[in-house]
């Protein structure tokens, strides 16, 4: 008893104890308020890029790329068109069944759908150009067989579920009806990228459910409309993104716009680091502990500079790489810098904030560092590249974050200097906007969505490699020991 009662606290100790709490909780709790303020509509971004309609409203978290039921589906389904569970596709030989099921009114005799194999070319934009075969050219459909019936109620309204089930299989070689100079530009039983289908009820029928949930309902519900009968397990849930890089080709190679954007702007912003690492940490070296005449006023300009924005520059910019560097370029057979990567590199190599960072940070750490490697005989590049370059880590780890970033985001130089260029030598940002472009200034919603959570990935895992370097104190890393 006397050991439990002097654990028991004070009135005023245990009011003093709950203050804390409450502050701890009210602190938690306003962070917690700002993260999901921030994540919120990040997270609503990436749901609605998995949506056929990302714009509908109102916006709803269960759709049918989220349900368990349509991933089995699309697996079986992918299988069965391709032999391929991820991707599907249409191959030669192949046959699916598919099930349907309509509600139909009490006193209604059921009617069998109207299936359609259409000519529907993937998309809008570059994908409706490019060339590809038609899955409706090589398909035959057969008639809905009626293969269950029973009660059911439907809002209310008593009736009965009709279930029919069809089948679809790849049964021709050659196009028919084509013209023979059409059929030339074939080949016998191609791969097949996706299978679509319509769905036509009769009035008065409901439709109810489907092996695969439909992509969109039109007619007031009375079409049932896929884009692919045998999508695969990432053709469904994540459609979008396999469009990102299966419908921005280029018309004259056929490649991929989107993984050569993004290749670019890789080149790009890995050789915007190099630079930025190594001539700004040279400079701001140099002005923190070299003794230059005229430095400081050197140090003034570089924070004028600091204050202009680059919207001011870009004209007398443009010009000088629109004649190559006052004709320099010529000597090398490049008569302009516009149109290419090496232009966009050229603009802004160096920042000047950048140099102004690493000035700041190498006037922190010791001079005694270099006071000890000068009296063991360290020249100045020495003293720099193996001494004070390896204590700059945190800076250079920052440094490399900011700068991959500026150079994985810029969108603004990009603009001003690629847009004259053919579409693969675009960057990812402008490769993006073009997006909007191609696609009737409406913009095709879903695909710009996930190409937009597509170029986030890289800066998410270069922050998660380099985020410690934030936190780092050049005290720690420069004088352990």
């Amino acid at each position: 008893m006397p050991a439990a009662a002097s654990t028991r606290l004070a009135p005023g100790e245990r009011y003093l104890a709950r203050r804390r709490w409450a502050r701890v909780g009210w602190i938690y709790g306003s962070l917690l308020l700002v993260g999901l303020l921030f994540i919120g509509p990040f997270f609503i971004s990436l749901t609605a890029s998995l949506k056929d309609n990302p714009l509908e409203w109102p916006f709803r978290f269960q759709f049918p790329q989220v349900s368990p039921r349509n991933w089995s589906a699309a697996w079986r389904l992918g299988i069965q068109g391709a032999n391929d569970p991820w991707l599907g596709g249409w191959t030669y030989g192949s046959q699916i069944g598919f099930e349907v099921a309509y509600f139909v009114p009490r006193g209604t005799e059921p009617t069998p759908p109207q299936i359609t194999i259409p000519r529907r070319k993937p998309g809008a934009g570059q994908g409706a150009v490019i060339d590809r075969p038609y899955a409706a050219d090589y398909s035959e459909a057969s008639m809905p067989q009626e293969i269950e019936r029973k009660p059911f109620v439907y809002k209310g309204e008593s009736g009965q579920l009709v279930r029919y089930r069809f089948q679809v299989a790849y049964a021709r070689e050659l196009p028919n009806p084509e013209p023979p100079e059409a059929a030339l530009k074939h080949v016998s039983k191609p791969r097949i990228d996706r299978l679509p289908a319509d769905l036509e009820s009769p009035r008065g029928q409901i439709f109810i459910s489907a092996t695969l949930d439909p992509n969109r309902l039109e007619r007031r519900g009375r079409v049932a409309s896929w884009d692919n009968l045998t999508p695969g397990y990432l053709g469904y849930t994540f459609r979008n993104y396999v469009r990102v890089f299966t419908e921005s080709r280029s018309l004259e190679t056929g490649r991929s716009l989107f993984l050569s954007w993004t290749l670019n702007t890789f080149y790009f912003a890995f050789v915007r680091v190099l630079l930025t690492l190594l001539f700004a940490s040279m400079a701001g070296y140099a002005l923190a502990r070299l003794y230059l005449p005229g430095k400081q006023w050197v140090f003034l300009l570089i924070l004028f500079g600091m204050m202009v924005p680059a919207q001011v520059t870009f004209i007398s910019n443009y010009l000088v790489l629109k004649d190559g560097i006052f004709g320099f370029t010529n000597l090398f057979g490049v008569s302009t810098l516009l149109g290419s990567i090496s232009g966009l590199i050229l603009v802004g190599a160096i920042g000047i904030d950048k140099v102004f960072i690493m000035k700041q940070f190498f006037e922190s750490i010791p001079r005694e560092l270099e006071e000890a490697a000068l009296i063991d005989g360290a020249s100045t590049s020495t003293t720099f590249f193996r001494i004070i370059l390896p204590l700059a880590t945190p800076a250079l780890g920052a440094l490399t974050i900011l700068t991959f970033q500026g150079a994985w985001n810029e969108f603004f130089w990009a603009l001003v200097i690629l847009s004259t260029g053919p579409q693969n030598a675009y960057s990812l940002p402008l490769g993006l906007y073009s997006f909007r472009n191609a696609y009737g200034q409406v913009g095709d919603w879903g695909l710009i969505l996930a190409g937009s959570f597509l170029s986030m990935v890289p800066i998410i895992i270069l922050f998660a490699v380099f985020q410690r370097y934030f936190v780092e104190s050049v005290s720690f890393s420069g004088l352990k020991g």
